[in-house]
């Protein structure tokens, strides 16, 4: 949820207000470079004397530290005490590690360049733009929509960029895997193409000291054993035939291997042009891909963000009917409180009407009263029959 309440709002535009307004003096009293000023070499000479100087209070209070460290392990009292050491040992030494790394990048990049001051504008005005972006969506939407986009397409951005760098990484693997067997599989050809010449140089010479043996033999046998050299002599040509064969049989297989050799060479060559374009492929097939998810990515976001608008204007007119439903109900029970205690009103005064009519009953009193009697017999008789009357 990237909503926020007005309050929030307003304080987060003030802050990111006053950064924005930080920023941008920052930019104007940001030098161009420190190329070519008489006390450059000054300047760094301090800032690398500074780290210096920091790296080794660190580290002087790291040993201080250790040494409180060992005195406080012995007593058990001292617990509190040892646990704050040791968070200021691991602060101390995050502070070194940091330092280091810091003298590090010092070293790498010189400040002296033009490089580093342009990226750093760069990186200046783009967080900027960034955050005047997310302070409007404050002031006017109270959420920073803005802000978290910008993110995300940095961290796409970069693990975009981290992955081309791995395939790059692996292709170049894999083509100087290939160069490698094309390596051994040439050198096991040349080492073979040696020993058939070293056969074909053995056999040579075994021919030579045969031919040799056998005109010393002539000289000294001619005479008494002419067939004896007639039938070495057809030896040697039988030899020599069989030998010439084999010569050329080597050097059919020789044409042969170099022939292998080659047609190996370019169907390696062709495999590794087949790889270099499907590695391209992909790559624009991830690109491609990866383009159509963040265009899903958005249109979804965007979906998300009306859902929680059509949401919030729902609940906004559920809370409206379910406040008149509350009141219709208060109004209900206050009629019928109403009546029913208009009803034991009415029971009570009738009530109260029937009591008072049995005492004026009992009492005779108003119209209940009793009337005088008259004298003579029709009063009487007139008793009589109200006595009369009475019995019945």
């Amino acid at each position: 949820m990237t909503d926020l309440s007005i309050l929030d709002s307003i304080h987060i535009a003030a802050v990111l207000d006053d950064t924005v307004d930080q920023l941008a003096v920052l930019g104007h009293i940001m030098p161009a470079s420190l190329e070519g000023k008489p006390d450059a070499n000054q300047i760094v000479g301090d800032e690398i004397s500074k780290i210096v100087d920091n790296q080794a209070n660190l580290e002087s209070q790291y040993e201080e530290l250790v040494a409180k460290r060992n005195d406080l392990k012995g007593s058990k009292r001292n617990s509190a005490k040892l646990r704050n050491t040791e968070e200021d040992i691991g602060n101390v030494v995050g502070g070194i590690r940091h330092a280091a790394q810091s003298f590090g990048k010092t070293l790498k990049q010189s400040p002296l360049t033009s490089d580093n001051l342009v990226k750093l504008q760069e990186d200046r005005q783009f967080l900027q733009r960034i955050l005047e972006g997310t302070l409007q969506e404050l002031n006017s939407n109270c959420s920073f929509e803005t802000l978290v986009i910008a993110v995300n397409k940095e961290k796409t951005t970069k693990t975009e960029i981290q992955n081309t760098i791995l395939k790059e990484e692996e292709g170049r693997k894999e083509i100087k895997s290939l160069q490698k067997q094309i390596q051994n599989v040439r050198v096991e050809r040349e080492d073979e193409v040696n020993q058939r010449n070293q056969m074909i140089a053995h056999l040579k010479d075994q021919l030579q000291e045969m031919k040799a043996k056998t005109n010393m033999e002539g000289k000294y046998i001619q005479k008494d054993a002419n067939v004896a050299v007639s039938q070495t002599q057809k030896k040697c040509t039988i030899a020599e035939k069989d030998l010439k064969e084999e010569l050329e049989l080597l050097t059919k297989k020789i044409g042969e291997e170099e022939r292998v050799n080659q047609e190996i060479e370019q169907y390696l060559r062709t495999h590794q042009a087949e790889l270099e374009e499907k590695v391209e492929y992909w790559m624009e097939k991830y690109d491609k891909d990866v383009e159509a998810k963040t265009h899903e990515l958005d249109v979804l976001k965007a979906s998300k963000a009306n859902d929680l608008a059509r949401l919030q204007e729902l609940t906004k007119t559920y809370a409206e009917y379910e406040q008149v439903v509350v009141e219709d109900r208060i109004e209900k029970e206050k009629a019928r409180r109403k009546e029913e205690q208009e009803l034991e009103e009415l029971k009570a005064c009738i009530k109260l009407q029937a009591w008072w009519r049995g005492v004026m009953v009992r009492r005779q009193l108003g119209p209940f009263s009793k009337k005088k009697k008259k004298k003579g017999k029709k009063g009487k008789k007139g008793s009589g029959k109200k006595k009369g009357k009475k019995k019945k």
